[in-house]
C-alpha cells in the first residue's frame, strides 16, 4: 500500500510517499508508518485549546441573530442544529466564517490557495462531500463542518483557536 503524505505548508505538494507493509498508525496530525519503509511524519507543531479559552472566545462572539431565508447562513443554521448545536455554536460559526470568507463561495485566498467558505486548502478538498464544491454554499458548509467537528469538535473551539492563532 502506497500511503501519500501531504506536506502542510504547500497541500498541492506530496513530502513523501511511505510503502506501508506491515502496519499504519494514525494520531491526530501524524502517521507512523512501518514496514520497508519506516517513516514518522508529523506536523512541527501541535496546538491545543482549553475549555477556559474556548468558552472565552465563544462569549465573545456576537450573537449572529436570524439569517435571511435561503442565504448560506440560513443553511448553516439548518446543519448547525441538525448536529445537535445550539445558537452559541452557529454564533461562533458566524463570526469565523465572516473572518475567513465574508461567506463568500468564491473567495480565494491567493496566498494559501485556500477557497469557498470555510477556506478549504486545498477546495478541491470539499469534493469529497459533492461534485460542486466550487459553486455551492450547501456542499461548502457540509464539507467546513465535517472538517471542524473532526479537527476542533465544535465551531466555538474552531472559533478560539482561529482568534488564537489567526486560522483554523
Amino acid at each position: 500500500m502506497l500511503v501519500p503524505v501531504i506536506d502542510p505548508t504547500n497541500a498541492f505538494a506530496y513530502a513523501a510517499q511511505a510503502e506501508v507493509v506491515e502496519e499504519v498508525t494514525l494520531e491526530g496530525q501524524s502517521l507512523t508508518a512501518s514496514g520497508e519503509v519506516e517513516s514518522d511524519f508529523s506536523r512541527d507543531t501541535t496546538f491545543t485549546v482549553t475549555e477556559k479559552e474556548i468558552e472565552k472566545v465563544a462569549a465573545s462572539a456576537p450573537s449572529a441573530g436570524k439569517p435571511n431565508p435561503g442565504s448560506a447562513k440560513a443553511i448553516a443554521l439548518d446543519m448547525v442544529k441538525d448536529r445537535g448545536w445550539g445558537d452559541k455554536q452557529y454564533s461562533c460559526l458566524v463570526a469565523l466564517w465572516n473572518k475567513e470568507s465574508g461567506w463568500n463561495v468564491y473567495a480565494h485566498n491567493k496566498g494559501s490557495g485556500a477557497y469557498g467558505i470555510p477556506q478549504a486548502l486545498p477546495g478541491v478538498k470539499m469534493a469529497s462531500v459533492g461534485s460542486d464544491w466550487a459553486t455551492s454554499a450547501k456542499t461548502q458548509i457540509k464539507w467546513g463542518l465535517g472538517y471542524i467537528t473532526g479537527r476542533y469538535g465544535t465551531p466555538c473551539a474552531a472559533w478560539a483557536s482561529s482568534e488564537s492563532r489567526g486560522w483554523y
